[in-house]
């Protein structure tokens, strides 16, 4: 029975739309509509978004913007877009932990940015068989902001609660999420456990986190890190 679910999970996962395999379904005659959902951070960007898609032409797929509203990406996002079979496309936000989870066991297809242009041009290149993904973010790890220190000479240090994964010095970036919209981007400047400098901090832990060159930090941000990885060629 188990081994039946999970045969089920796989084939619904194998059915939803990706980018990365759009134009060979389009070459196949199964799609003849492309949903997209857009989230953003706010109303500008989202409209600016929805109308350059709209404007996009192909012979054969049509570009259906069938959902856009200002703020995170939510489960009821990846839901709609698992239902409608929908690429979601989020500029400046970032999924909900719930949201990416669901979307990782549904098999949405979520893609982020934080330049317009970039997002139009992967869906032109995408629609054109042109779309070659080469490298791939993996989330390490989450921290919830507890608490602030002001210090006079290094600046704003967060006291945070590691509550997924792990945060690492090793890390090619770190954000500030504030209600799942990103407010800051960069890198870590300190990391500590008590007053010691250490390299990562595990899930259930406090930690100091002091970012490079931004202080304009609240309680309840939550810091998520990342690595980049490069995907191999498929030959």
């Amino acid at each position: 029975m188990r081994l039946q679910r999970q045969k089920s999970l796989e084939a619904s996962k194998a059915k939803k739309l990706t980018l990365d395999d759009l134009h060979a379904k389009i070459k196949e005659g199964m799609i003849r509509d492309l949903n997209i959902i857009i989230k953003g951070d706010v109303q500008g960007s989202v409209e600016a978004l929805r109308e350059s898609f709209e404007n996009i032409t192909h012979p054969d797929v049509k570009v259906r913007v069938i959902h856009t509203s200002v703020g995170g990406i939510n489960e009821s996002d990846v839901m709609l877009a698992s239902a409608s079979n929908a690429i979601i496309i989020g500029f400046n936000v970032r999924p909900e932990v719930k949201a990416a989870h669901t979307a990782e066991r549904e098999g949405v297809d979520i893609r982020q940015y934080n330049v317009i242009y970039e997002a139009i041009k992967d869906v032109r290149k995408a629609l054109e068989g042109l779309l070659e993904p080469t490298l791939r973010e993996k989330i390490l790890g989450r921290a919830e902001v507890r608490q602030l220190y002001v210090a006079s000479r290094l600046g704003t240090i967060a006291g945070a609660y590691v509550i997924d994964g792990y945060i690492s010095r090793a890390c090619d970036g770190i954000r500030v999420l504030r209600d799942s919209i990103v407010v800051h981007e960069g890198k870590i400047g300190t990391l500590k456990r008590f007053k010691e400098d250490v390299k990562e901090v595990q899930t259930g832990y406090e930690c100091g986190i002091l970012l490079e060159n931004f202080n304009d930090l609240k309680v309840g941000d939550i810091f998520e890190n990342y690595i980049i990885e490069k995907i191999a060629s498929k030959l």
